[in-house]
């Protein structure tokens, strides 16, 4: 390989990218991911000595996915990296090019693993944070929201102070797709952000941005996912929790309570239910509880039945 055929590469990529990110109005986050699938295939290419995309073959996208499977790669992420090159070579042939190795090609399935959630007490034990200092008025802030919306990270880091409404108890949060949805605020949630904006001002706020670092700017990912890791194991909690613990938390025990999973649905900002099922782990007793209470033949235990 030389570095004029890595370069065209490249190039092909970030023309693809560019796209992405001005027509399809991706996020940061997606682009991150795809851009790292296309060049780990293009580096795969140029092994090869396939220094075009049109001279790819079925054959050489099915023996690179073969290669990261064997390299640990799960399903889900074989299945994004399948889905970044087609959406490649699709954008390609509105360029003139009519190849498109990935069509027809399927990621090898893995077994579903349910994201984990914690229980209503070690949910109360993580969000009793003590302290009146600014970081602790803070970090109670990020956890109460969490767990009060069922927010996505990038949903939270994104926020802005226009974005809340505490009068009416709501926030307006941008999710995948760039579309918004406006979900509703809980009590406890709603008096730590006012807390929390009430001393907001103490590190002089470079931006609009509701949760900041002490240097004013806004929270990044990374600084919240430590955070949370730490007061896992600050407030006793048995393991160490990450901010989709917190969304899945949430969902599970709306589910738990309400039995509605359209509602769920729409508060999680989920395109199709059958996302949304992934977060539904009740267990057969609750579900038995459920379906006697809801249905109209369902009431199994009767005085006959009692009498047999």
């Amino acid at each position: 390989m030389n570095k004029k055929e890595g370069d065209h590469w490249q190039q092909l990529i970030n023309e693809f990218l560019h796209y992405l990110e001005t027509a399809r109005q991706l996020s940061s986050h997606t682009l991150s991911n795809y851009r790292r699938d296309l060049e780990k295939f293009s580096a795969y290419c140029l092994q090869k000595n396939i220094t075009d995309p049109t001279q790819a073959h079925s054959a050489d996208v099915r023996q690179w996915v073969a290669q990261l499977h064997r390299g640990g790669l799960a399903g889900p992420s074989l299945q994004r990296a399948l889905s970044a090159l087609r959406s490649f070579y699709k954008y390609r042939s509105r360029q003139g090019e009519k190849n498109n190795p990935a069509l027809g090609i399927q990621a090898p399935k893995s077994a579903k693993k349910l994201p984990k959630a914690l229980d209503a007490d070690n949910m109360q034990q993580l969000l009793s944070i003590e302290g009146d200092d600014w970081l602790s008025i803070r970090d109670r802030a990020i956890l109460e929201l969490f767990y009060s919306s069922g927010l996505r990270l990038s949903e939270l880091v994104d926020l802005n102070l226009q974005d809340i409404d505490l009068p009416q108890a709501l926030i307006t949060v941008t999710g995948k797709g760039r579309k918004t949805r406006t979900l509703p605020i809980g009590s406890f949630a709603v008096k730590a952000i006012k807390d929390w904006l009430s001393v907001r001002e103490e590190v002089n706020p470079a931006d609009g941005a509701v949760f900041l670092s002490k240097q004013g700017r806004r929270l990044g990912q990374r600084s919240i996912q430590l955070r949370l890791k730490k007061y896992s194991l600050q407030q006793g909690v048995n393991q160490s929790v990450h901010p989709h613990m917190l969304r899945h938390s949430f969902a599970s025990h709306m589910l738990e309570s309400s039995g509605d999973l359209r509602a769920v649905q729409e508060l999680l900002g989920h395109a199709n239910i059958s996302t949304t099922q992934v977060y539904t782990h009740l267990d057969f007793q609750h579900l038995a509880k459920v379906y006697d209470k809801a249905h109209p033949r369902a009431n199994r235990k009767t005085d006959k039945a009692k009498d047999l």
